[in-house]
């Protein structure tokens, strides 16, 4: 091996012109022919080492182009070092280079990898798509709201999801929609277009409002409640005082100057009509106070076994004096969730109690009890009855506070138990078929 490509290269070349001379004399002077076809050989063999020799370079750059062209890293230069200082300094640039990209791509997977993990556990849903409608991202967010385990195309969710597809593809950048799962939750959808190696992709961000939306319906119904209720009190508070004024002036007055006693006798029960409609109208405001003042969840985890065992225990008598079968079951037993004990027994016991009123005079009535995790491991707990089932228009009212479809009821119970939901974060769903039955149900986010 030659120490410097320099003194290899004048060597060769030396060389190269001594054969050349050798030959040229040998056919000129000796006229010994096959000596001279000899030296021609020697020439050849020559000229073709001096290019290989002096080709290398090339060819180690094109080594290095292949490589990152390819993005194989892995190769390193150093066999040619010994040839001069120049070779050195270029081997270790090449290596450095390489080094750098190894560098890069290792930053860029990490940072793809980073972004992968975001993008999947964020609570927003995501879903981009190109203008074929081949899906190029789903997060585990999207296909968590959508209730599916994959998508590839837009065209998947058409038995599932049809009004979503016709939204997000009529959707422009920039602009938002509103769109109700067949589960009833309200997702907001936004979407915007981006241009990502050369394709036009619109990515789309799905969020469940559902929460936000009964938030803030509940708060506009607990301000009027508040509203009516002080103006009720102050308007009934002066009347009562006045009748109590009115029945002790007929009282002692009436009675003794009045000539009339069958109209004193009617006013005094006027009197007392009044009186008892208005302590009536005062309790009935003051059964809205709950409504309003609802304390915070006091969170702690409880076994759902023990606590449905308990409310069907309690809630037993009850419905058996009204003919009713009341059981529970729940998967697996362990069961638990993270919850305030007696806000969801409140819950609970609104629930069973409405259901045997419902089921009154009916024969082979049942309440059925069940907790499990649903398909997207939400802790449940369904109350299912076999009784009349609610009409549809009345199904869309009956969390209306104020609203109540018995003549006796004050319209409180279910819009305070579905506010006690939500103030844990979850759900009070509710489906029914007329003459059918009704399942309430309880949706738990922990």
């Amino acid at each position: 091996m030659f120490r410097t490509f320099s003194a290899g290269l004048i060597i060769r070349v030396l060389a190269l012109v001594g054969a050349i001379f050798a030959s040229c004399y040998t056919f000129l002077f000796s006229f010994n022919y096959l000596v001279a076809v000899a030296f021609l050989l020697l020439i050849s063999l020559q000229t073709y080492n001096l290019y290989f020799y002096v080709d290398g370079t090339n060819r180690k750059l094109i080594r290095f182009l292949e490589s990152v062209r390819w993005s194989d890293f892995s190769i390193g230069f150093a066999a040619d070092n010994k040839l001069g200082y120049s070779f050195r300094v270029l081997n270790q640039q090449f290596n450095e280079v390489l080094d750098a990209f190894r560098q890069a791509r290792a930053e860029r997977e990490a940072n793809l990898q980073y972004l992968n993990a975001v993008v999947h556990h964020v609570s927003v849903g995501l879903l981009a798509f190109d203008t074929e409608g081949n899906v190029e991202l789903v997060n585990n967010a999207a296909l968590k709201l959508l209730g599916i385990y994959r998508l590839r195309t837009l065209s998947d969710l058409q038995k599932t999801h049809p009004e979503l597809v016709d939204l997000v593809q009529k959707l422009r950048s920039q602009n938002n929609g509103l769109y109700q799962t067949p589960s009833e939750q309200q997702l907001s959808v936004y979407a915007t277009v981006i241009r990502l190696r050369g394709k036009t992709i619109k990515l789309v961000s799905l969020q469940n409002i559902q929460s936000e939306l009964q938030q803030k319906e509940l708060e506009a119904w607990q301000n009027l409640t508040r509203v009516l209720r002080h103006e009720i009190m102050n308007s009934i508070t002066p009347i009562t005082s006045l009748i109590a004024t009115m029945q002790d002036i007929v009282m002692y007055d009436l009675d003794v100057n009045s000539n009339n006693g069958e109209a004193v006798g009617d006013l005094k029960e006027a009197l007392r009509t009044i009186e008892n409609r208005s302590v009536g109208l005062l309790n009935f405001v003051n059964a809205y106070r709950n409504f309003t003042n609802i304390p915070k969840p006091d969170m702690a985890e409880m076994q759902v076994r023990e606590l449905v065992g308990s409310i069907v225990q309690l809630m037993q008598t009850d419905a058996k004096n009204a003919g009713v079968n009341l059981s529970f079951e729940v998967q697996p037993a362990d069961l638990s969730v993270l919850a305030d004990n007696e806000q969801i027994e409140m819950v609970l016991i609104n629930l069973i109690k409405n259901a045997v009123e419902a089921l009154a005079g009916k024969e082979g009535a049942f309440i059925q009890i069940k907790g499990y995790k649903d398909e997207n491991q939400q802790v449940s707990i369904d109350i299912t009855d076999n009784g009349p089932g609610i009409i549809p228009e009345a199904l869309e009212k009956i969390f209306i506070p104020f609203y109540t479809t018995k003549k006796t009821g004050s319209g409180i119970g279910l819009s305070l138990s579905r506010q006690i939901m939500q103030m844990h974060g979850g759900l009070l769903k509710v489906t029914s078929e007329v003459n059918e039955g009704t399942t309430f149900t309880l949706k738990f986010n922990s």
